[in-house]
């Protein structure tokens, strides 16, 4: 699929299941997509499980929610801000031991927390999501070559 067809169905699929407007039902409906989201990754693998069991996860879910836009950011400029390299290099070097191979599991756990919430949810639509996040995920794991 071309880059503005999956950058424009990726963003209306963010919208849906994101709820980014500022009205307490919308961020009651994004907390249940993110929360859902976080339910099904920590189902991905023991591993998972035991790295978010004692989370905050009203703080990771902030987190994930800016992780994303910086994604999205990496897919359009090609190019790595200061917190996606710091977060990177936190994976990679042992800070928060993330094997590689999650974030693979993180892509799945998110494409399915989305065909949950996404009312337009389409094969392509997840073909969109792969292909916007794919560059950055890419990226992250790029550091483990380098550490």
């Amino acid at each position: 699929m071309d880059k503005q067809r999956a950058e424009e169905m990726f963003n209306n699929s963010y919208e849906r299941v994101a709820a980014w407007q500022e009205s307490a039902v919308a961020s009651e409906k994004s907390n249940v997509f993110f929360f859902r989201f976080y339910e099904i990754f920590t189902t991905k693998s023991p591993e998972i499980a035991a790295a978010f069991r004692n989370t905050d996860m009203n703080r990771q879910v902030r987190m994930l929610r800016q992780s994303i836009v910086y994604l999205v950011n990496f897919y359009a400029t090609k190019n790595a801000n200061d917190f996606l390299q710091r977060i990177a290099r936190r994976h990679a070097r042992g800070d928060l031991n993330i094997a590689p191979a999650l974030y693979d599991l993180w892509l799945q756990a998110l494409l399915e927390a989305v065909s949950e919430h996404d009312t337009d949810f389409s094969v392509e639509t997840a073909e969109a999501w792969s292909q916007v996040l794919a560059p950055g995920i890419e990226f992250m794991k790029s550091y483990y070559e380098d550490a």
